[in-house]
């Protein structure tokens, strides 16, 4: 069974960074696309990034774009985070969904992500 499983949040200050990493285990292939997400208290889930396991399409939206990057590493795939902003605070999440040929992708919405780990805080405070 898919299972993901993300590390590295923490307290940093403006302009600092971070890097994070989600664990991936039980994917049978590499049709799937990872996505990132992030959740702040009275706020609704926002999709910010993804990356296609099978080619290595990276996606962003104009908030983080030109400030994360995502990557793959075999097993792993990580975020990482410059130049965060207290507007970036909350918990990061990623999840993965499955790709058919064909179809049509919304890779920012959340409820199109079957497989979720349980999230990483990240704090950007002064």
């Amino acid at each position: 069974q898919e299972q993901l499983v993300e590390s590295g949040g923490g307290l940093v200050q403006p302009g600092g960074s971070l890097r994070l990493s989600c664990a991936l285990s039980g994917f049978p292939s590499d049709h799937y696309a990872i996505g990132w997400f992030r959740q702040a208290p009275g706020k609704e889930r926002e999709g910010i990034s993804a990356i296609m396991l099978h080619d290595g399409a990276r996606y962003y939206i104009d908030a983080v774009k030109g400030r994360f990057t995502i990557s793959r590493d075999d097993a792993k795939v990580y975020l990482e985070m410059n130049s965060l902003e207290s507007e970036d605070t909350g918990v990061y999440t990623c999840a993965g969904r499955g790709l058919s040929p064909g179809s049509t992708y919304y890779l920012y919405q959340p409820s199109e992500y079957a497989y979720w780990g349980q999230g990483t805080q990240v704090t950007v405070s002064s």
